[in-house]
């Protein structure tokens, strides 16, 4: 039995799957390495291995949490339209403050100092245009069926209004007073537009405040989002995004203001000084919108201007035609070249998908994401490719 025991002890299993590495490698072998310890199995297990009910239940929890999200999103929308304009005002206007702080400013005092000019000036050009607008405005639509009544004595117009009868239809939309029931839903609808413009007003103005304020600390709070080793990259990526939107936003000024203060002299100079105002701030609202926006506001002055008389209708075509030459030539390429070099086709691309997004909004802040998304794929992507 001792040695029944013995040569039992002495006996080892000398098949392949118990041979070490080292065996192997003596008999000529492949050293087995040894296969995955039981906790790596059940940290990484195959998705092949796990419940069906587990996988159905948390696919679902995660397409319901994404659902609810986009609706809050929807919600939240016309509240996150303001935060992102007010941002994009702020950036606008940093570059006034720093300029000011530059100047040994605090910087607390310079942002109150722009701040209040700013109101200033918004609140003195409401003063002297609303009611002149409003008045104008007014006189406008008064006088808009007999405008469509002289467009119907023309020979090719009638032509085509007999056929499907628009100005009729319009004529008769003007004159039931249905305009402002339809626009603004009655007095009820009128004061609910006014309240909510006045609210979003305010808060426009507070956000931008608050943004303007404390952009340090927005720009520092972003910057620590990325790696230690990337910081310094991801510092200078977006102060060039931020310098080019706030350049980007104060040229537009300077854009809309030539082309309004423009329209509004030579509509002065026809003799359309009854509307001169009115539509001067039309074309300046128009004006904010990337490509298609100067064009609309030039073909609605100059259908006006044929009604009023042929000749003044003549002279705002050929004035608008010089001036998109102007404007297109001589006024963007001098104030855009230091803000944004983005080429048209890409203008007209973004202005498309933002003003689809967001409308008008989307379509005035398309042009300065364009340039941003530019820098990005410039100074980030090209690089990457160019190094494979």
């Amino acid at each position: 039995m001792a040695d029944r025991d013995a040569g039992t002890e002495s006996i080892e299993p000398t098949g392949p799957e118990h041979i070490g590495p080292q065996q192997g490698a003596a008999t000529g072998g492949e050293a087995l390495t040894p296969g995955p310890s039981p906790e790596a199995t059940r940290v990484r297990r195959p998705l092949q291995l796990m419940s069906p009910f587990r996988i159905g239940f948390t696919g679902t929890i995660g397409a319901m949490l994404a659902y609810g999200l986009a609706l809050a999103v929807i919600q939240a929308r016309s509240v996150l339209i303001l935060i992102v304009v007010a941002m994009f005002i702020a950036l606008g206007l940093n570059p006034m403050v720093e300029m000011l702080t530059r100047r040994r400013l605090k910087r607390s005092l310079a942002v109150l100092v722009v701040f209040f000019a700013v109101v200033l000036v918004l609140a003195l050009a409401t003063l002297a245009i609303v009611p002149v607008f409003s008045e104008q405005i007014s006189s406008l639509i008064d006088a808009a069926p007999g405008m469509l009544g002289d467009l119907q004595r023309n020979p090719q117009i009638a032509a085509v209004d007999q056929q499907f009868q628009l100005l009729e239809k319009a004529q008769q939309f003007l004159t039931s007073g249905g305009l402002v029931t339809k626009l603004f839903g009655g007095i009820l609808g009128a004061g609910k537009v006014v309240l909510s413009a006045v609210f979003s007003a305010l808060t426009l103005l507070i956000l931008t405040l608050y943004f303007l304020a404390t952009m340090p600390t927005i720009k520092r709070a972003l910057y620590r989002l990325a790696p230690a080793s990337r910081r310094d990259r991801v510092r200078y990526l977006a102060d060039e995004i931020f310098d080019k939107i706030g350049a980007y936003l104060g040229g537009m000024f300077v854009v809309v203001t030539t082309a309004g203060l423009l329209t509004f002299i030579f509509l002065m100079v026809i003799g359309m000084h009854k509307y001169a105002l009115a539509l001067a701030v039309v074309v300046a609202i128009l004006d904010f919108i990337p490509m298609v926006g100067a064009t609309i506001a030039a073909v609605i002055v100059c259908v006006i201007a044929f009604v009023q008389s042929p000749v003044i209708g003549i002279a705002a075509v050929v004035f608008y035609v010089l001036y998109q030459q102007f404007e297109n030539y001589v006024v963007q390429p001098r104030v855009m070249k230091r803000s944004v070099n983005v080429p048209g086709s890409v203008v007209v691309v973004a202005a498309l998908i933002g003003g689809t997004l967001l409308g008008v909004v989307g379509a005035l802040l398309a042009v300065p994401t364009a340039a941003a998304i530019l820098i990005l794929m410039r100074e980030v992507a090209q690089p990457r490719l160019d190094a494979h």
